[in-house]
């Protein structure tokens, strides 16, 4: 483990050159590993502990989009593809991958199939964190970790294939057998994490939901829809509108900034944006400050969360959800940039009608 600072904070880091992949395979050479659920993290997760040597079932519900996608991917039904239940039953490591809103729905199943020293993996603390809401709690004889991929399922398997790796978070929350620490640690690299932090499962879904809700998603929609609609409201043509809004940020500035900071990226612009932006952003953090400290309140105070397991729980939910991306979809940014995107150079004659 690397003890590294992070703006003078140090922080527990596992990395790949103390922990390389060879020796997860060592440590979990004699476990089966369960994956259940191949719906957002499910096929990423499987397909690179399986690329990467491990002992790897699933477990999916048959006659569902993500059972044949899960043949599609090269699992055998009967051999490394069974039911939830069955997939549980065999696994000695049980990654429990369902949505939240079905772990709940599965835990009463699920847990049967927790006997003493087996070990139960989340990718998010959603479920543990806020048991009292969703009952579930794990018997005392089990391991119970957490690795949480800083990304989709999509966007692991996509840099696990191209030779490179997604940071992760890591947590323990019960270490029955005294051998959790290993286990965790070489899931998280077998999984195809380039680096683990440390965390707890609180703080992991604490800081989860509310990115979901705010930078990650939440925020930078409200506020790509709001420049937007000003600029339109001004004259602003919906090309340039979007331009400036959205394809500008995420095609030029934004690379720069993963690559070499924000400061980096200020200090290669114009004078006149670097004037601008330095006089600017300040106004945005007190506008905006107030909204994520409520938004923390109503995550830590379990308000988020209650809303997802009901939301997410009705039987009309997804045509609910479908009618709400369908607003996004038809609204003039997005019908916009679906025109734009499909003009970049990479996308050449590519005109989405």
């Amino acid at each position: 483990m690397a003890l590294i600072k992070f703006a003078g904070v140090e922080e527990n880091v596992i990395t790949r050159d103390e922990f390389p992949v060879e020796k997860a395979r060592e440590v979990l050479k004699d476990e089966t590993v369960a994956v259940l659920g191949y719906g957002i993290q499910g096929p990423g997760q499987a397909l690179n502990l399986k690329d990467n040597g491990i002992n790897v079932i699933v477990g999916q519900r048959k006659n569902s989009k993500s059972w044949d996608k899960a043949v599609q991917d090269g699992f055998v039904p009967g051999e490394t593809l069974f039911e939830l239940e069955e997939a549980a039953q065999k696994g000695s490591i049980l990654c429990y991958l369902l949505s939240d809103a079905a772990q709940i729905e599965f835990w009463p199943v699920l847990e049967k199939q927790l006997t003493p020293g087996k070990t139960l993996y989340f990718s998010h603390g959603f479920g543990i964190t806020y048991n009292h809401q969703t009952n579930i709690v794990p018997p005392k004889d089990i391991d119970v970790v957490l690795v949480a991929p800083k990304g989709s399922g999509t966007s692991l398997r996509r840099l696990f294939v191209e030779g490179k790796g997604l940071n992760s978070s890591y947590a323990i929350h019960q270490d029955a057998t005294g051998k959790a620490k290993d286990k965790v640690t070489a899931l998280g690299i077998a999984v195809g994490s380039g680096y683990l932090f440390e965390t707890n499962f609180k703080k992991e879904v604490y800081s989860d939901l509310v990115g979901e809700r705010g930078t990650l998603m939440g925020a930078i929609q409200g506020l790509f829809a709001a420049q937007f609609e000003v600029l339109r409201a001004q004259g602003h043509s919906p090309s340039e509108a979007f331009n400036e809004t959205v394809e500008e940020l995420t095609q030029s500035l934004m690379p720069l900034v993963a690559e070499n900071g924000m400061d980096w990226m200020y200090a290669n612009c114009s004078t006149t944006a670097q004037r601008g932006a330095l006089d600017w952003w300040k106004k945005f953090y007190d506008a905006t400050k107030p909204v994520f400290e409520e938004l923390y309140g109503s995550v830590k105070e379990g308000n988020e969360s209650q809303k997802s397991i009901s939301s997410n729980s009705k039987e009309d939910y997804r045509e609910g959800l479908n009618r709400e991306l369908e607003e996004l979809r038809n609204s003039e940014l997005w019908q916009a940039g679906k025109v734009v995107r499909s003009l970049r150079p990479d996308r050449a004659y590519e005109y989405e009608k």
